[in-house]
Parts: C-alpha cells; structure tokens; sequence
C-alpha cells in the first residue's frame, strides 16, 4: 500500500473550493488503497489569520511536521498550500533530500493587491521560490500553467476538477427561506470578501432577488448596505444542494479565482452562469453554451437567464471526480519514480500540452464522468 502525506494550510471547518477539492482527493486516493496522512491545522495549536478570522494558522515546533512525515512512513508528500504548513514540510524535504509536490490553488498576489495595495510583483517573487524545488506543481487549468509559466514556475501539470453529481442535481426540494422571494433568484456562492467581488453583482440592476450563501469579512458590510439582498450564511452538504438546485441562475463575479469549484457545482444543479470573462470562468465555461461570459455583467444576467437548464447539465459531467484524482495520482507517482532531487527545476515539456490547450481554447476537462447526469 502506498502512503502520501497531505500537507495543507487549509481544511476543515474552513468551507471553500480548495478544502471540498483536498478533502475529496484523500477520500478517493483511500478508496485506491493509499493511506493517506493529513498535515492540517486541525493537528497543532492555532492563530486566527489576520482579517480572516475563520482561517486559522498553525503554530508549529520546529521539526514537528518533518517528524508527522517520517513517522507515517510517507512514501510521497504533496503540500498544498503555501502558509505555515507548506513552509515547515518543503524546509523538511529539502533537508531530507525528499522529492515533493505543490499545487497552486489561489491566486494570493492578487489577493493582497486588492485588499492591501501591495504589488503582486511580492507575492510573485515568494510564490516562484516556494514552488520551485517542487517536482511538480499541480494546475487546475491550462491558463492558470501559462501564467505560472510567466512567473517563474514552469513545471507545471493539469490537476482539474469534478463533481458529485448525486448530490448536487436539479429537482431538490428548495430552501425555506426561498418561500416567497420573487423569481428569478440569483445565486452566488463563496467566500463574503472584497477579492470575490460581490458587490459588483449586489450592485447591478437584475430582474427577482439576490442570494449570497457563505461566510466571510465582507458579510457584516454587505448585510448592512444590501438590505434586500437574502445572506444565508455558510452552507454545506444537503442544505448547500438545496440552495443550488433551488435558484434559477449563478451569478459569478470573482475576477481573481484559478477555477471556482462553486461554477461547477451549479452548473451541476441545473443552473446557467453569468461571469466576467476572465481565468476561471473562461476555462470552465468557456463556450460551452452552459453560461454567458461579458465585461457588462447585467447583460450577462439578462442573455444566461435565457439558457435552458439542460445546457448546464450537459457541461458538468465533464468534470469527473475520478478523472481529476487520477491525474493527482499519476504526478504523484511520477514524483517517486523521479531521481531528480529537490532543488532542480523540470523542464517545460507539459507546458507544451498546457499551453497549446489554453491558446486553442480547448476543454481541458476532456474526461467524461463516469456518473450519469440527471435528466429534469
């Protein structure tokens, strides 16, 4: 049996794409008989994160993490997330002479930019030292490996993304508190903060009523100046579906995610979208005919209330669970056939792939889902 150490800065009770996608993998990763170790804040004492209060930052010993890995005999270790966590088990595999792994999951100089002013001509510079003596760093989408590759990081591999199509359908019994809201109702999903930019989609004329479901910084601001907007609060699960399955349209304003999982789920429910055309939305919905992507998002609104449900349905079953694990797994035991030693960069040959996929404008997630999707 192989074993993997899964080291991440994010996990549960935080409620965000990059936590469904981790958690998700190391359940169908032992479903394939690896035994998987998580490395997560949950294991250490914690601080709340700066103006984040939700996420929570590890606080460690020195060696603490490089001894959880030696002590669950970890055959790999991929390290997901760049914070205290990822620092501590890269600084261990580089010492021990450990072949590793990364994956690139949010667009953090972006981030800052918006929240602190700060360049992300910083963050950049950290990320590609981070990543660099990475064997691999994991991508969701062949844009995203392009502009790693402009940053300094170019050893890049497609690590897409799915969806669980038994629990995320159309048809569901909708939320209570849907009772009596006008139609059409238009949902987002997510993380309440400034980078998300909700408040472009709370702020544009639309015909019905507005949803926003999930927690954040922004949330107490938003409630107060949207009074007429319905914050439902984090959801997860059922109680998450339902919410889905029981709007008529996403509306996606985020201009700074590398995939937006929510996009996915959605779409999933029935649900047509409605997005700025940018990395994210660009990939996943592409010109799928599954949503409508424009610089005015009213417009966008206006045209992707006109879709058909079915034209969604039809776009998730692309984004299959297993096909996504499946490339996690073969960059990870590619990593361990390697005996290149951390330090060295690969070269750019999965670029090639990557780049000539995101300059055609192909659908990277290629794999159909092995799960048929539910007709309504």
């Amino acid at each position: 049996m192989k074993r993997i150490a899964l080291v991440s800065d994010a996990w549960a009770p935080q409620v965000n794409g990059v936590v469904r996608t981790l958690q998700t993998t190391a359940r169908l990763l032992r479903e394939r008989e690896w035994t998987v170790t998580t490395i997560t804040p949950d294991r250490f004492p914690s601080l709340a994160c700066p103006t984040y209060p939700e996420i929570r930052l590890a606080v460690t010993m020195p060696g603490a993490v490089g001894r959880m890995i030696e002590t669950a005999g970890a055959d790999a270790v991929h390290i997901a997330t760049e914070g205290p966590l990822g620092l501590a088990a890269r600084r261990h595999c580089l010492k021990a002479r450990r072949p590793f792994t990364t994956s690139f999951h949010t667009r953090f100089p972006d981030y800052v930019q918006v929240r602190f002013g700060l360049s992300p001509a910083f963050s950049w510079r950290y990320l590609s030292w981070f990543h660099g003596p990475a064997r691999s760093v994991l991508v969701a989408t062949p844009r995203l490996a392009v502009e790693l590759a402009s940053h300094g990081i170019p050893q890049t591999r497609l690590w897409s993304r799915g969806v669980d199509l038994s629990r995320f359908r159309p048809g569901l019994p909708p939320s209570a508190a849907y009772a009596g809201l006008p139609r059409p109702i238009l949902l987002n999903v997510g993380r309440v903060a400034v980078e998300k930019n909700i408040e472009a989609f709370l702020r544009t004329p639309t015909p019905g009523s507005k949803v926003v479901v999930g927690d954040g910084p922004a949330l107490a601001d938003l409630r107060t100046r949207f009074p007429s907007v319905l914050f439902m609060g984090p959801l997860a699960g059922d109680a998450l579906a339902r919410a889905y399955s029981g709007a008529d349209l996403f509306v996606f304003p985020s201009r700074t995610d590398t995939f937006g999982l929510v996009l996915v789920e959605a779409m999933a429910s029935g649900l047509p979208i409605a997005a700025y055309p940018v990395g994210g939305p660009l990939d996943v919905i592409g010109e799928s005919g599954a949503g409508v992507l424009a610089e005015n998002l009213e417009m966008a609104i206006r045209l992707a209330l006109r879709i058909h449900p079915d034209a969604a349905l039809a776009h998730a079953k692309h984004f299959s669970w297993s096909a996504a694990v499946s490339q996690f797994e073969a960059a990870v035991e590619d990593c361990l056939a390697s005996e290149r030693c951390p330090g060295h960069r690969t070269g750019s040959s999965n670029m090639k792939t990557l780049s000539g996929a995101a300059a055609r404008g192909q659908n990277f997630a290629d794999s159909p889902s092995d799960i048929e999707v539910p007709r309504r």
